[in-house]
């Protein structure tokens, strides 16, 4: 009987050691890096905005917009939607076109289309969350993050902000001694082929700003390493989700690019997808009016970053010449001698074009995205003239990307 027990003390002994052994190694499974999903830094949304529009202000404001729109899609040429909305609250929304010239598919409130630079702007929030959660730092080295990562200065604000010096994979991959373009490129081949290319930088490190996508193809991978998830996943679980961003999603170039909205040039010839298309981070997400409200409300609440660092996101850093335009970290901005400042980016891929402009002192958030080829979706920043002292004209211009 002794040793019957004796026995059965061994065997829960010995459980107790496998079953410790097994927690120890998921734990050094897990990369220091890594986050368990539990401790993931999420948005949060933005609700219940005061003061409550009134019906008479809706009425003339909306007078105003629509007759702007029908100056800069006359006879309903917007192929796209289009969206003002202030404290939240959508006053003007209009959804015009095809999706899909091919199966006339409508575009709705409800359909995504690709958000091409824009995403640079949901990609620099999640890197913003990750050094809010302290997971990062902002002037940390990328070199200690992504180890292959060949530049020593560079920064993950030098990357935010389009300091790096580092050239555009657009135009290093177009050459056939380094990637073949029948080959599909992706963010990992892109750190890869500047660790083993003798990629130089464009100008030395914090010297100039210079708009480069690889900074954002760059930021994503740095999101994937210390997530411990895919780019999509952690953006869906650390945005997207916690905000009900139903109609947004990365787009995953073997699963999705036969199903996502095409994009057409002006004529309405579709443009079809090629080698740079799976890179992600710098775009390729895809959205709704809508959704990006509830991003932009959301960016504006108090529990989206600490103040010291949210002061840093909405400053210049391209300081080298005199003049109005300047980028923060992960948007445009363009900054009057008045003092006044217009937050913007804009974003332009193959035949989409989009605008999201926020106006932060105002609470007034306008959208504009089309898949047809057009830069009259950059124009809706003259809107903000109906809201603040902002020196705009109410007619046609075009702008930068």
């Amino acid at each position: 009987m002794k040793f019957i027990k004796k026995a059965n003390i061994l065997q829960l002994l010995f459980l107790i050691l496998v079953l410790s052994s097994c927690n120890k190694q998921k734990k050094t499974e897990l990369k220091d890096s890594e986050l368990p999903e539990d401790t993931l830094p999420k948005m949060k949304p933005l609700t219940n905005e005061v003061p409550k529009l009134t019906a008479e202000y809706i009425t003339s404001k909306k007078r105003a917009i629509d007759a702007f729109y029908k100056i800069n899609w006359p006879n309903n040429s917007l192929n796209g939607s289009f969206l003002v909305a202030k404290n939240g609250q959508i006053i003007y929304e209009r959804y015009e076109g095809f999706s899909n010239l091919r199966d006339k598919t409508p575009i709705t409130k409800d359909t995504p289309l690709h958000l091409a630079s824009v995403s640079k702007v949901i990609t620099a929030t999640a890197v913003l969350k990750l050094v809010n959660a302290k997971k990062i730092d902002l002037d940390q080295k990328v070199n200690t993050i992504l180890k292959e990562f060949p530049y020593p200065e560079v920064t993950v604000r030098t990357l935010l902000n389009h300091r790096s010096g580092m050239r555009s994979y657009s135009y290093f991959t177009d050459k056939k001694e380094i990637w073949d373009r029948h080959t599909i490129l992706t963010n990992q081949a892109i750190l890869t082929l500047l660790a083993t290319k003798d990629i130089g930088l464009e100008s030395k490190t914090d010297t100039r700003f210079a708009y480069c996508n690889t900074n954002y193809a760059i930021l994503a991978l740095i999101i994937e390493k210390v997530t411990g998830l895919k780019y999509k996943e952690a953006m869906k679980q650390m945005i997207f989700d916690p905000l009900g961003m139903k109609n947004t999603f990365v787009m995953d170039y073997d699963k999705d690019r036969k199903t996502v909205a095409p994009s057409y040039k002006g004529n309405r010839v579709e443009i079809g997808m090629d080698f740079l298309d799976a890179v992600y981070g710098d775009k390729n997400i895809y959205s709704t009016p809508r959704d990006l409200l509830k991003l932009d409300r959301a960016r504006s609440a108090a529990t989206f970053l600490e103040p010291k660092l949210l002061n840093q996101v909405y400053i210049g850093y391209s300081n080298e010449h005199k003049g109005k335009r300047n980028y923060g970290l992960g948007i445009r901005m363009t900054q009057w001698e008045t003092g006044q400042t217009l937050y913007y980016h804009n974003g332009w891929w193959h035949g989409n074009t989009s605008s999201y402009v926020t106006l932060r002192k105002e609470n007034v958030t306008i959208i504009s995205l089309s898949n047809k080829f057009s830069r009259n979706p950059y124009n809706v920043r003259k809107l903000s003239a109906l809201f603040g002292d902002y020196p705009f004209k109410l007619g046609k211009d075009e702008s930068e990307e």
